[in-house]
């Protein structure tokens, strides 16, 4: 009889590794993939073609169980952003949003000379 998987199987050791050695960011990381690859099996059939399937094979079936598989195989990287990448970050949605907003601007402005 083949034996099955456990909970400690990835070891907890191996999988802290992968995630900074934190237990909090280990489950948060775990619980948002195993939350994706449940809507992967509920969506099935309806044509959602963004999401991404388990990358992995296990005798478990559990998302949790398949998430957790995928970051002790590395299909399922973790990383922190840095200061400097947050802030990169926050500058570009800044800059979309007022290129967004100059732009509805001048769609109220046309809107106005139209209507007069």
């Amino acid at each position: 009889m083949a034996e099955r998987p456990t909970l400690v199987d990835p070891p907890i050791e191996d999988l802290l590794d992968k995630v900074e050695r934190s237990r909090f960011t280990l489950v948060a990381v775990a619980a948002t993939r195993a939350r994706e690859i449940n809507d992967y099996y509920n969506g099935l059939g309806a044509g959602h073609g963004a999401m991404i399937p388990p990358q992995v094979a296990l005798v478990s079936n559990k998302a949790l169980s398949l998430a957790l598989e995928e970051l002790y195989e590395g299909k399922l990287v973790f990383h922190r952003p840095t200061a400097e990448e947050l802030a990169a970050e926050r500058d570009a949605r800044d800059e979309a949003a007022g290129a967004q907003d100059s732009a509805s601007d001048l769609d109220a402005f046309t809107d106005a000379l139209r209507d007069a």
